[in-house]
């Protein structure tokens, strides 16, 4: 059969059209960044203590930031994922995770952290692999401090939270002076803390400036983070004649610390940063011997910021846990992260970290902003950034907030042994 020459003509016709179609879509294609054209997802890299809580409520506010952006078309028409590696508490197993995530999941942020030892050995690693890393739970100074110190090669890293420690000391240095001295009387305190790197970074900071603002500090001791046994320290600060107990501490030791304490009837008080006893059911797992104990939190189910409120609320039904501090952080980061990608128009390291460094995000915690050395801004009477609330364990597992007072849920109630 054959054809005439107006089908031939009417078929080349039909050609022509689609083969410049196809040349321009071919033409799209290559110009395009590589994973805009192949509709790649943003993958989001989670470094953290997956056996922990403060690991699971990382990985659950990862989540659930992922399913909110994803829900509302993603990021610059991609979607996000997650993407996990146990970092533990061991600095080599933390490096082997950096390692897996930035070059075998070759992925585009991390997000994550909880010990300062291993975060620190991590850096020199993110730095090499040139990837953003926006910390939520390591507290040393000595992490930001190589921004500034190195920053062209450490310019990839970025605190969100918690604030360090560094100010931790100088807000627990308020609570000291305004609080403990200023309201309940007592001027002859002791001071005991984990030896980790972030406690020893606090605490030279947290003696000087208890004992400016007036506090006798009868003794400062630290102990070994596998420690058992606790009555050989208490009856040191016992001895000292100390009338009230601050302690600096995140590991392991905390759960037999509160035991021991509650047990032996410590004729003190007792608070101060206890990373263990910010987890929502630290008072349970320990029976209720934590109540008259005051640990550092740096948000609770309080209207802080619009977000606050909300985020328990949501966090507590999908998971049936209340957050600890790395999930604000963690959640935080990532809206962060993907409000940088959206301005830079791209999630190109260098584009996304010069977006950061303009953050000004309502946070979980309060208003994120971050200084000159990456580090986020710590909260004033003039900036409603992240801050430092006191909260106590009270009869039935409770928490009242105690300090600051405008934050105020109740006043503070002694030990029961102590009440008389």
């Amino acid at each position: 059969m054959k054809l005439d020459s107006t089908g031939t003509g009417a078929a080349r016709r039909v050609r022509r059209p689609l083969l410049v179609l196809a040349a321009a879509c071919a033409a799209f294609a290559l110009s395009a960044p590589p994973a805009l054209a192949q509709g790649k997802p943003i993958r989001i890299g989670v470094p953290t203590a997956m056996q922990l809580q403060v690991g699971r409520d990382t990985q659950d506010a990862v989540q659930m930031a992922i399913d909110d952006i994803n829900a509302k078309g993603g990021v610059l028409g991609r979607k996000l994922e997650m993407v996990v590696a146990d970092e533990t508490e061991n600095p080599e197993t933390g490096i082997s995770a950096i390692k897996k995530l930035t070059a075998d999941e070759k992925v585009d942020v991390l997000v994550g952290g909880y010990t300062s030892g291993v975060t620190l050995a991590q850096l020199p690693h993110i730095s090499s692999a040139k990837t953003i890393y926006l910390g939520v739970g390591a507290a040393s100074p000595a992490i930001t401090a190589k921004v500034k110190a190195d920053y062209d090669n450490y310019k990839y890293v970025f605190r969100v939270g918690p604030i360090n420690a560094a100010h931790q000391a100088r807000q627990l240095t308020g609570f000291i002076s305004t609080f403990v001295k200023g309201e309940l009387g007592i001027t002859k305190i002791a001071i005991v803390g984990e030896n980790a790197k972030w406690v020893q970074d606090l605490v030279p900071i947290l003696k000087k400036g208890a004992t400016d603002a007036g506090a006798d500090v009868r003794v400062t001791e630290f102990f070994d983070t596998q420690t058992s046994d606790f009555s050989p320290l208490f009856s040191k600060v016992k001895d000292s004649g100390a009338q009230y107990l601050v302690v600096v501490l995140s590991h392991a030791s905390s759960d037999i610390f509160a035991k021991q304490w509650y047990d032996s009837r410590f004729p003190m008080p007792y608070g101060g940063i206890d990373v263990k006893s910010m987890d929502g059911d630290f008072c349970q797992r320990i029976g209720g011997k934590s109540i008259g104990q005051l640990a550092a939190n740096f948000a609770v189910r309080a209207p802080l910021t619009p977000r606050t409120i909300p985020f328990f609320d949501e966090f507590q039904k999908r998971t049936s846990r209340a957050p600890v501090y790395t999930a604000f952080g963690a959640n935080d980061a990532v809206y962060i992260y993907a409000d940088a990608v959206k301005r830079a128009n791209s999630t190109d390291a260098n584009a996304v970290i010069k977006e950061l460094e303009k953050t000004n995000y309502v946070g979980i915690p309060g208003i994120i902003q971050f200084d000159d050395t990456h580090d986020v801004k710590v909260g004033t009477a003039d900036f409603k950034g992240p801050s430092f609330l006191m909260a106590q364990w009270r009869d039935g597992c409770k928490r009242e907030v105690i300090y600051p007072k405008p934050m105020r849920t109740a006043d503070f109630t002694p030990p029961a042994w102590l009440k008389k």
